[in-house]
């Protein structure tokens, strides 16, 4: 058991000199919006390594959107899927860590870690295997698996599926803020996989099964709109230091992005990352679902940190998302 709670040394634990990080509005974005127009902030950082950098980097990208957190039970929620040692599947445990402790010196009163894998059963064993153990001190008890959690039944308002209501476990629906992290990835059904398809991993496997096709059968675009209107209390944080490309979310390939990206606006974050892979957001079925009648365009957010056009790494994509190309 020794062996499993081992983590990364002070190195880690501690924040290191920072990348280079700046606090600018990127110039791709300055044309002026509408009067009143809400304007969604998200944080676009360099990011090159796994390595002690990234905890300041968190810590800062957090800190910038100035959340209410003293007092606040938060929840991360990794994307924990699968493990292969060739490829990228999984959110970094690194990131899991720097959000963690970034969440913890803000002030949240609370600070746990929960995923539903749709895939194994074996969850702890999974995130060994991912190296959350190793590096995540006292893993095991800051963990939740949602897949055995005790639920409760919400009714979706004005669902967009077949679907009326949904099981959900009580740890996500009783924190104050759900931080979805998941990595970026392409996706063979829904073009791409980022903050709000993430939120499929709170489906609880003990009510729907494994793997949770109940989603898909009702349709992918609106189940993951209809999950994240549920959650209205949400912060996002996208591991694209290394993502997945091609046949993704699993049986992709490694692809270099060196970037993360945060924010509270999740449709935002979500269409900035499609933009920073080379795919028009307006054509992501569940984005466009999502947002509705307001802008899915670059104007209608704003970038702090980095412009996309200094990041950008056009994903490979599979013959049938090539039209989704920006």
């Amino acid at each position: 058991m020794k062996s499993r709670r081992k983590f990364l040394g002070a190195a880690l634990g501690a924040a290191g000199a920072g990348y280079a990080y700046t606090l600018r509005v990127s110039r791709d974005n300055a044309a002026p919006l509408p009067q009143n127009w809400p304007v969604s902030r998200v944080s676009i950082v360099k990011a090159p390594a796994y390595d002690n950098r990234v905890y300041d980097t968190v810590y800062r990208m957090v800190a910038e959107h100035r959340l209410k957190l003293r007092g606040k039970r938060v929840v991360l929620k990794p994307n924990l899927v699968e493990f292969d040692a060739d490829t990228v599947i999984n959110t970094h445990p690194v990131v899991v860590h720097a959000a963690y402790e970034a969440f913890c010196r803000l002030g949240a009163a609370e600070v746990k870690i929960a995923e539903g894998p749709g895939h194994r059963r074996g969850t702890l064993d999974l995130a060994d295997a991912a190296g959350y153990f190793s590096t995540v001190p006292h893993f095991e008890s800051s963990f939740t698996d949602l897949n055995l959690d005790n639920v409760a039944q919400l009714t979706i308002p004005q669902p967009l599926s077949r679907l009326k209501s949904l099981y959900l476990p009580h740890t996500v629906l009783g924190c104050d803020l759900l931080v979805s992290m998941p990595k970026m990835k392409t996706h063979h059904w829904a073009g791409a996989t980022l903050a709000m398809k993430n939120l499929f991993g709170l489906v609880p496997g003990g009510v729907y099964g494994w793997p949770k096709n109940l989603l898909h059968w009702n349709g992918i675009p609106q189940s993951i709109v209809e999950l994240h209107r549920l959650f209205p209390k949400q912060f996002a944080i996208v591991d694209g230091i290394v993502g997945m490309e091609g046949n993704g979310p699993i049986q992709g390939t490694p692809r270099r992005a060196g970037v993360l990206v945060a924010g509270s606006d999740v449709v935002a974050v979500d269409a900035t990352c499609c933009r920073i892979m080379g795919i028009d957001p307006k054509k992501i079925g569940y984005l466009d679902l999502a947002r509705g009648h307001e802008s899915l365009g670059e104007s209608a957010f704003r970038q702090i940190g980095e412009p996309i056009a200094a990041v950008r790494s056009d994903f490979a994509l599979l013959d049938v998302w090539r039209q989704v190309r920006g």
